[in-house]
């Protein structure tokens, strides 16, 4: 297990090297510059998403799709991923979160964008879509969407749920004593309540939990950087600073300079956000919408929660609070920095997590599940959702650092067809964008023909999309 454990970790360290690091970042400064810095409506998306609208075709509303996407982005990337960066990468690291999570909007929204346009429809009546439907119906290559669902139905094991549940047993264990496996077993049969409900039970429980769960935990950020605010201006200078100093600032971490910033930072802002990583346009492609635009929008929001306003106050506490520099890492880290905060502090980053990582749980589960269904069909679902609640009660109990690495190599493998794509359909993004959003139609219906598809992939109909059944 040491030889497998050192051998996965080299495979980790080649996959993030250097081409995937300026691929992904590349890819979201290019469709920041080619979709003219769509980041500056993101207001105008906030707005958006919290606006109703039944028009359309879809499983579930606008503002659903966009919880239950932020139910799997803000989870354990956002507490331990962010601690984890710093401590391998240096506090530099926080800004390289950050700014994958400026630029990532472009991307999010792109990848939206393709996802609703290229959905089809089940013959159920059910939506279905995400980059292997993009890569298959926009890019005609059918085996690089059935390479990204298997590498998502992979990865959805590790990120969206062993490494979740590993994460609030151990929490739970260190704060109260509650011995794993009743953790486990807890979570588990929560899980397995909602997911066998399908997209609209898990919707409805997201509706309620990520609100919640998000203001919560920012709350007990804002109170320690109150708390901490002599401080908090020198801290953001020197993690700018960081960022780029050729040399790592003194501390517990290993590695050094600015490439062990970037690759740290960069590969737990995709951790966290998901950006470019093909999840999050999974369930934005159920969502009931007008246009393509119109819900790419709202996705795009999601970038902008979890990584510009909750990873980087999670990244400016921890490093304010100096803990870094004592050799403490992962939730550790996060922990004591929290403990500042008398009493409640450990309570609220427990409950913050436990509600974190909850909702990641349930939306990966979707997103495994939807691979699943594109690889093998719809009788794989239950069988995949039974799996998928046995699994959550293993990470619970087991340790889990191997796992770590294991869900790195397949986040990358899952980016690496999903940026291709999104780079080669650059021309069909900027079209849409125009069309909708450019020329002021963002209200204007889509009519384009949507595909429906039998039980095995094979279309068997069409029909103008936004047609009131």
């Amino acid at each position: 297990m040491e030889l497998f454990g050192n051998m996965v970790q080299q495979i980790d360290g080649w996959i993030w090297g250097i081409p995937l690091i300026a691929l992904l970042f590349g890819t979201h400064v290019f469709l920041t510059f080619r979709l003219k810095f769509i980041q500056r409506y993101i207001f105008k998306a906030i707005k958006i998403s919290v606006t109703k609208d039944d028009y359309g075709e879809g499983d579930v509303s606008q503002f659903s799709a966009l919880t239950t996407a932020l139910a799997a982005t803000i989870g354990t990337g956002n507490i331990v991923g962010v601690a984890t960066a710093i401590g391998l990468g240096g506090p530099g690291a926080v800004l390289w979160v950050w700014l994958t999570g400026i630029f990532g909007i472009a991307t999010k929204y792109s990848e939206s964008l393709l996802s609703v346009k290229y959905r089809v429809k089940t013959k159920d009546g059910e939506m279905a879509g995400g980059p292997m439907y993009v890569l298959e119906h926009g890019l005609k290559s059918k085996w690089a969407g059935v390479l990204f669902a298997l590498f998502t139905s992979i990865a959805a094991f590790g990120i969206g749920c062993m490494v979740q549940a590993n994460s609030v047993s151990s929490m739970v264990y260190e704060t109260f004593k509650i011995p794993t496996w009743i953790t486990g077993v807890v979570i588990a049969a929560m899980v397995a309540i909602v997911i066998l409900g399908g997209i609209k039970k898990i919707a409805k429980v997201c509706n309620v939990l990520v609100p919640f769960m998000a203001l919560f935990y920012v709350l007990g950020c804002i109170i320690l950087l109150v708390m901490g605010y002599k401080t908090v201006g020198s801290t953001i200078v020197f993690i700018v600073k960081d960022a780029f100093s050729p040399q790592a600032a003194t501390g517990g971490f290993a590695g050094s300079g600015v490439m062990m910033a970037m690759r740290y930072g960069v590969s737990r802002g995709l951790f966290s956000n998901e950006s470019g990583l093909g999840s999050a346009p999974i369930v934005a492609a159920a969502a009931q919408t007008r246009n393509p635009v119109k819900q790419a929008l709202v996705s795009a929001t999601g970038t902008f929660w979890d990584t510009v306003v909750v990873c980087a106050m999670t990244g400016i506490v921890i490093v304010n609070s100096g803990y870094w520099q004592e050799g403490v890492q992962g939730a550790a880290l996060t922990k004591a920095a929290f403990s500042a905060i008398p009493i409640v502090g450990p309570i609220i980053l427990t409950v913050g997590l436990l509600t974190f990582v909850f909702s990641t749980i349930l939306g990966w589960s979707y997103y495994g599940e939807k691979a699943i269904e594109y690889l093998l069909g719809k009788k794989a679902i239950i069988p995949y959702r039974i799996l998928w609640v046995i699994f959550v009660y293993i990470g619970s109990v087991f340790s889990l650092n191997l796992v770590w690495n294991l869900a790195d190599i397949f986040n990358g493998l899952m980016a690496i067809p999903n940026l291709i794509a999104l780079i080669l359909l650059s021309p069909v993004i900027v079209s849409e964008t125009k069309k909708y959003l450019w020329d002021d139609n963002l209200e204007a219906v889509d009519k384009d023909l949507i595909k429906v598809i039998d039980d095995n992939g094979k279309v068997i109909d069409e029909h103008k999309k936004n047609i009131q059944l």
